[in-house]
Order: C-alpha cells, then structure tokens, then sequence
C-alpha cells in the first residue's frame, strides 16, 4: 500500500464529503466516507450508535474502524471526531497525506443544523464554540496540509486543495 491516499478531517459541516467526492472525481481517485463505513459495521446510523454507545464507545468503534482502513488512491473523509482516535490518527497519516479543511466557528453555526441528528459527539453542555477550541489543535497537530474553505466554493476549495497538494 502506497501513500497516495488522501484523507480530510475538520469539524462537522467543513465540508468533508461533499468536497471529499468533487476532490476524489477531479484526480481519477475512489472516494470513502467513514462515517458510513462505521455505520456499515455497527448496523446503525451515528446517532443510534451514540444513544447506544455513548461518546467514548462511539470514539472507540470510530478509533478502530479508521485504524483499518486499507486503501490506495483514494479520497477519505473522516468524521469530526476522528482526530480523538491516535491510533486512527497515526494510520491515516502513514497512508495518506491529510488535509485539514479549516472553517470558522461563525461559518460552521451558520452552515450546521440539528447535531444531534449529524452524529456530532458532544459532551453534556458543550457548545459549538466549546468543541471548535477543543478540537482546532488536535486538527492542526495531525495535518500535514491546512486549507482554509470557510468561504470558498466547492470547485474553489478543491482548486486550493490541489495547489497545496502540489506544493506539499
């Protein structure tokens, strides 16, 4: 297995799949979602996996469903929560060059609906704001590339993926 893969993680509504399937058809590569990989394997949506697992079960089975994935030339985009995974993390970057898809918390609240309903794991009382803070460095610790596409099109922020790509 090569390094040819790409792998985007950010917080939910960045834009990781919808930009992660445009990314994956414009270089000729195989898209993955692991969200639905995760839900493939539990038999559920995120969100019954949360109500029945908890967060910290949730982390785990997204922990090892990540840490598995055996893949080349492809695209893949992670959950939000993929980042709390270091074993996940460390798997990912040893099979793909990843790319941080960075947003601002006031773009993410204008773009996001219902979480609960996005399999967003949230802590008792935690904000938007509270999660950004918490998980803004673990993103920019585990990215190789950063690229910001809070106001960027979809063609637009693959066209910058693909600069940064270049010079990577």
């Amino acid at each position: 297995m090569t390094k040819d893969n790409i792998t985007l993680i950010g917080m939910p509504g960045a834009g990781k799949s919808t930009i992660g399937i445009v990314l994956a058809k414009v270089l000729g590569y195989d898209f993955i979602d692991s969200d639905l990989l995760i839900q493939k394997e539990e038999g559920k949506l995120l969100w019954e996996i949360m109500r029945d697992c908890g967060n910290d079960g949730f982390n785990k089975i997204e922990e090892k469903v990540n840490s598995q994935i055996q893949t080349s030339h492809s695209v893949i985009a992670t959950g939000g929560s993929v980042i709390y995974g270091p074993k996940a993390m460390e798997h990912l970057r040893d099979i793909s060059t990843v790319v941080y898809l960075k947003v601002s918390c006031s773009v993410l609240e204008r773009r996001l609906g219902d979480l609960t309903k996005r399999g967003v794991v949230f802590k008792p009382g935690q904000t938007l704001l509270d999660l950004y803070k918490e998980r803004v460095p673990l993103y920019e610790k585990y990215a190789h590339i950063t690229v910001n596409v809070g106001h960027k099109t979809v063609q637009h922020a693959v066209s910058a993926i693909e600069d940064a790509l270049k010079t990577h």
